[in-house]
């Protein structure tokens, strides 16, 4: 089975609110792809359909080159994890997992296999019921490994877990991906996707924004940009903003400035004697270059105090 997610011309309306208006993308093996946007992005109800959980309005999503309800044994092609709730509460984590193998024709000795590699060993005779949010997540996450899928889709998989899960799960993604899987993985975490995605999806109002490399966007946010490092850094504002530059305040003696090569910066510190420690290229984030590019797409905005 070929290791991609097609997503095609997606359009979905619930009721007057249209959900998805022409959502195109691909996930391709080999890498983490980041499925991001603001909330009401249309993110959930995109998974949703890859996974037949809704049928869409026009369009079609193919797993493997296949829609999901052809699958046979689904859990074998495509490992997801939606909800971590999703579970029956007076179960084991281990009884849980027992019951989707053997609904696949899959064997113990898996179950047991996914139980290790989630660091659910010492809880897999609990009843669910009584897991932690970041356990329950665990348990989600070696449900969707339990068939071996060449294809995984994540929606927050760092939800409730603590800083020890955070780093397994950012290097399982990394090490699926290493294996020639497709990994998709929706966040609203950037610190985190930019340790662990090497392509992003960003999508708003129902559509895709950018469809690009994390690499090359935060290259694309840090163009024109340099970091000025100075303890006096009202005298430098007021020189650089006379020369027209842009200048804000970063964390520190450090500003941002906009609209002046590092050259010119040094040379008009110099004219205007003001001390300095660094003049550097700038090295945006991959959140700064995010809420670049969804600023308009915003659907839901707390008022500014």
């Amino acid at each position: 089975m070929e290791a991609t997610i097609e997503v095609s011309g997606l359009r979905k309306r619930f009721g007057r609110t249209t959900a998805l208006d022409g959502m195109t993308f691909t996930v391709r093996p080999g890498q983490v792809t980041g499925f991001v946007g603001p909330n009401g992005a249309g993110k959930s109800t995109t998974m949703r359909v890859v996974l037949g959980l809704d049928a869409p309005d026009e369009g079609h999503a193919l797993v493997g080159g296949r829609a999901y309800r052809s699958l046979r044994r689904p859990l074998s092609h495509v490992g997801a994890l939606l909800d971590a709730g999703a579970l029956q509460p007076s179960r084991t984590g281990r009884d849980h997992l027992l019951w989707l193998a053997h609904s696949q024709g899959l064997g113990a000795r898996r179950v047991d296999e996914v139980i290790e590699q989630a660091g659910l060993t010492t809880a897999a005779r609990r009843r669910a019921g009584g897991y932690s949010l970041g356990m329950r997540q665990r348990l989600g996450i070696a449900a969707a490994l339990l068939g071996d899928p060449p294809i995984l889709m994540l929606d927050e998989p760092v939800n409730g877990l603590d800083p020890e899960g955070v780093v397994w799960i950012r290097g399982l993604l990394r090490a699926l991906a290493a294996e020639g899987r497709a990994v998709l993985v929706s966040s609203h975490l950037m610190s985190e996707l930019q340790d662990s995605a090497d392509h992003l999806v960003v999508a708003g109002r129902g559509r895709v924004v950018a469809d690009i490399g994390v690499a090359e966007l935060i290259a694309r946010a840090s163009r024109d940009r340099v970091t000025l490092r100075t303890a006096a850094r009202a005298r430098a504002m007021a020189a650089l903003a006379g020369a027209g530059a842009t200048v804000a305040a970063g964390d520190r003696e450090a500003l941002v400035v906009s609209g002046l090569p590092a050259e010119r910066i040094v040379r008009l510190l110099g004219a205007y004697d003001v001390p300095f420690s660094e003049v550097s290229g700038y090295r945006a984030t991959l959140e700064e270059a995010y809420l670049d590019l969804t600023r308009d797409a915003v659907e839901f905005r707390g008022a500014a105090r």
